[in-house]
């Protein structure tokens, strides 16, 4: 604890900031960048200590001790000046980390709150009041607060990051025990009804997997016609005076191969360095990813924040505890092997400016960087670029409800805080929290630009990879449908459907293709279970039916590529009928762990197909000195 009692010049006829010229005086920065710094807190609209911090590079703890000579306060660390938690306790950890401030401890009839923002302590004084009477301002610095409050509070902030969205949303009470016995009940019913009656098993299945066929099909050729042509951007299109802050969240867990490529990419990013704010969100338990970032040094604006083991180990959790120190008033996510546009975030910032206000939401374009490494890689850019690029603007225009991709989302920071964040139990979160926006009358809209990300290449781990993501459509279509009716109030009958034909209509189709199969078989000049009582013009219907299906994914395969400027792949995807039976082992194992490991996550590996381009060491980064763990 220091007090500061050196008192600059007279600086009444000049028109350099008081911090700027203490900062000089401290030999920090020179007066040509005190100058910028100050011009650029003008044009920007930011505090001028977060453009020393973040633009300039000038540490935190310098520009806290100026700051507190300049407001005559004392300078505070609170990790080891140890704060009062009662006073914590007192006025929430929550709104601790939202104010940037800490009631430190209770002296002489006054409450002592440290804050990181002394240029707006001021608005928060009268909520501080009502809380503890009489309060003192001293200055501490954003690290040191931020880490005394997780290692004070981190019980409190690891149940937060855990139950942040509400009960009735969340599948945290998913009982896999009572699950598993409903499912061996129908087990139980389904076996029965193929000894005694078997022909109406199968003809009832086959019923439901064609109507669902036709459904989907149709769905397909809708968002084909309708998406061939891009969305064009309104005529009266601004150009927003002042950029925003833009926080990115980067999970991290046993990562090697792609953390060098991660950094290397994320410092290719053209925006502001003073108004980007990156995070690389850790696992505490995770050595792997914590010992290659700590041989790193973290370029500008990139920073590491870890989290606390608790019950659960998920994306979404990790998520949930890092929104708590995010600074930005737009939160992103990308994944580790992203590759995201230089230009991407200033799209976004474009966007959500010409965006009306229920608009809290933007998804971006997901596409492969390594599509050429194997024929797996090569379908699976086939199926994203279908659904990034064809499938999903076609359900915007449709009206309907959007299921989100898991990177390259960007959110209002209030709506995702008033929303309650990701589920944390939530396998497929994305999915999930793009139906909690539409339930709660918020909208997502589509950009124009594009992340390239790794092809899972190799079969097992590309069956465990959608069986987490299958999984995690049917808990996300269970808990929505907890309350039918509600639902139905809350989207409306169109989108209700639109629910309804992506989520329960997805998984039927995969895990009931086995059955559609089946009926190849009298073509190959065997029998078929139905044959007995479907008549010959019955089968040619439905093969016409799934001859037509092939020739409109083949079509929206063709439109996809185009878009995406691939077209060398679409010989490929008369090889997509090979493909997708691995969806239907991926949706039997992902049924399965939904009976009796709901909330596991099968973490996906990178790193193992890199582009060639990338296969050589990139040299080694030369940013400013900011240890990738310190602090």
């Amino acid at each position: 604890m220091q007090q500061q009692t050196r008192h600059s010049p007279d600086l009444s006829t000049k028109t350099r900031n008081f911090l700027c010229q203490e900062l000089i005086y401290r030999g920090h920065v020179s007066a040509d960048m005190a100058d910028r710094a100050q011009i650029m807190a003008q044009q920007r609209g930011m505090a001028l200590a977060d453009v020393f911090n973040r633009g300039f590079g000038v540490s935190q703890y310098a520009v806290a001790q100026a700051q507190a000579t300049e407001r005559g306060a004392q300078y505070i660390n609170p990790f080891t000046d140890a704060p009062d938690l009662s006073l914590i306790a007192l006025f929430g950890v929550e709104k601790c980390l939202q104010m940037g401030v800490l009631p430190w401890r209770s002296i002489g009839g006054e409450t002592v709150v440290l804050t990181a923002r002394p240029e707006t302590f001021h608005q928060d004084q009268a909520l501080l009041h009502n809380h503890f009477g009489r309060v003192r301002m001293a200055i501490t610095t954003e690290e040191h607060l931020n880490r005394a409050l997780s290692q004070l509070c981190e019980e409190t902030l690891v149940a937060r990051a855990e139950t942040k969205t509400i009960d009735s949303e969340s599948c945290r009470n998913w009982a896999p025990r009572r699950a598993l016995a409903v499912g061996a009940v129908f087990g139980i019913c389904a076996l029965a009804c193929a000894v005694f009656k078997p022909i109406l098993l199968v003809a009832l299945l086959t019923a439901w997997a064609v109507i669902t066929l036709f459904l989907t099909t149709a769905l397909k050729l809708v968002a084909a016609v309708i998406g061939w042509r891009e969305a064009t951007a309104p005529a009266n299109s601004v150009i927003p005076a002042r950029l925003p802050t833009i926080t990115m969240l980067v999970p991290l867990y046993n990562e090697t191969a792609i953390a060098e490529h991660l950094l290397a990419r994320l410092s290719d990013l053209d925006y502001p360095r003073e108004l980007l704010d990156i995070c690389l969100v850790l696992e505490a338990d995770d050595q792997t990813t914590r010992a290659t970032l700590g041989r790193t040094t973290l370029p500008r604006g990139i920073r590491a924040i870890t989290v606390p083991t608790g019950g659960i180990k998920t994306k979404p959790r990790a998520l949930n505890y890092a929104l708590d120190f995010a600074r930005g008033n737009i939160i992103g996510v990308w994944d580790a092997e992203d590759a995201p546009a230089p230009d991407q975030l200033h799209k976004v910032a474009n966007a959500f400016a010409n965006a009306p206000p229920d608009v809290v939401c933007l998804q971006g374009k997901l596409d492969y960087y390594n599509a050429s490494a194997n024929w797996l890689t090569r379908c699976f850019t086939i199926e994203y670029a279908s659904w990034f690029r064809v499938i999903l603007p076609g359900l915007q225009r449709l009206g309907l409800a959007l299921p989100l991709g898991g990177t390259t989302l960007f959110f209002k920071r209030d709506a995702l805080h008033a929303l309650g964040g990701w589920d944390a139990h939530n396998v497929t979160e994305d999915a999930d929290l793009g139906i909690r926006l539409a339930r709660h009358g918020y909208r997502t809209r589509l950009i124009d630009t594009v992340t390239e990300e790794e092809a899972n290449g190799r079969a097992w781990p590309w069956v465990k990879q959608r069986s987490r993501w299958l999984k995690g459509y049917a808990i996300t279509y269970l808990v929505h449908m907890r309350d039918p009716l509600r639902l139905w109030r809350n989207l409306g009958a169109w989108r209700f459907f639109g629910v309804q034909l992506l989520f329960l209509g997805t998984l039927s189709q995969f895990m009931l293709a086995p059955l559609l199969w089946t009926f190849w078989l009298p073509a190959l000049g065997f029998g078929h279970p139905l044959s007995s009582v479907l008549p010959s013009w019955a089968f040619w219907t439905l093969a016409g039916l799934f001859f037509s299906s092939e020739v409109i994914g083949w079509l929206v395969a063709y439109v996809a590529l185009h878009k995406a400027e691939k077209r060398w792949l679409f010989k490929w995807a008369f090889s997509l009928t090979l493909y997708f039976p691995l969806g239907a082992l991926a949706a039997y194992k992902g049924i399965f762990e939904l009976l009796t490991k709901p909330f596991y996550w099968d973490k996906t590996t990178h790193g193992v197909l890199l582009p060639s381009s990338w296969q050589t060491p990139t040299p080694p980064l030369q940013p400013p000195s900011h240890p990738a763990l310190g602090g």
